[in-house]
């Protein structure tokens, strides 16, 4: 399957009789390797490093290096899918200009678009980045660098006002040009209301089945990450536990002598062989010094 660009994705309308699209984390070159093989339409690389790669309890904790050099190891990989950064906590907050700054910062490290987070209020980073010809895609519902604002991670858009809302910021984005939204933690009748309003593709994470598309982190999908796991995420695999088993028949063969074998283990010339000779076959600790 031919590549997708930024003008064919945001062309994409699932009521038009386009497939859906696709969309999957990656932080480093391997996991774009197995995105791109797996047929993915784009590849972010989410501030979701912060929690399923570094350790924190929320996305806040990252920064534009730190998202820049992970968007260099995806980049590396050169994968079939369209490359996404996205744009960490603070920086596209503060002015046009400094949001120009940081998202050219992820551009130079290999995306093809930036992700930001936020309804309206974002629309003046929006046009500054439009204007200096940087793809946006924008991102509404339930904004994780919100956390502290929404009180944790918690379904937005449940009463009528809060989704008439949505579907304003959604109208208001697409507006300003950004190529397509991502639209999480919303009930299903506000994607489809929120889909059906604007014509550029939504990105569901956790927005029902009437999205344009669907998104979900790599590690959660895979069965990678194990500690929790959101309502709106679908197990594909047991990456935790596989890779757990096999660290420990490691581990086993070690302690029991079976690994290295013969197979992992690297011959000697006749000439070398014969050289070193004088120690017989015994092992290194009990090899008794000679004297020189």
């Amino acid at each position: 399957m031919a590549k997708l660009n930024i003008p064919k994705i945001g062309r994409v309308k699932v009521r038009n009789g386009d497939a859906p699209l696709v969309m999957v984390t990656a932080h480093d070159a391997p996991s774009a390797r197995v995105a791109s093989a797996a047929g993915a339409d784009m590849i972010l690389v989410g501030d979701s490093l912060a929690m399923v790669v570094l350790g924190y309890d929320n996305t806040l904790q990252v920064t534009v290096d730190d998202m820049a050099y992970h968007t260099a190891a995806v980049a590396r990989a050169n994968p079939d899918a369209v490359i996404v950064g996205d744009m960490p906590w603070m920086s596209f907050h503060i002015t046009p200009e400094e949001t120009v700054r940081n998202a050219a910062k992820l551009i130079r490290a290999g995306a093809e678009a930036v992700k930001l987070e936020g309804g309206r209020k974002r629309i003046p980073m929006i046009k500054a980045l439009i204007n200096a010809e940087i793809p946006v895609m924008g991102h509404i519902g339930l904004t994780p660098q919100s956390t502290h604002v929404f009180g944790g991670f918690k379904t937005q858009g449940r009463e009528d006002e809060a989704a008439r809302l949505l579907v304003a910021a959604a109208k208001g984005l697409a507006s300003a040009k950004c190529f397509s939204l991502v639209l999480e933690g919303v009930p299903d009748v506000v994607g489809n209301m929120v889909t059906q309003a604007v014509d550029i593709p939504i990105i569901g994470i956790g927005a029902g089945k009437d999205t344009d598309g669907q998104v979900l982190v790599h590690h959660d999908l895979i069965g990678l990450e194990n500690r929790f796991k959101p309502k709106f995420v679908r197990r594909y695999g047991t990456a935790f536990d596989d890779q757990v088993k096999a660290i420990s028949n490691f581990a086993d063969d070690v302690r029991s002598g079976n690994f290295p074998g013969p197979d992992e283990t690297y011959q000697a010339g006749d000439g070398l062989a014969g050289s070193i000779g004088l120690y017989g076959s015994q092992s290194v600790k009990d090899r008794k010094p000679t004297g020189k």
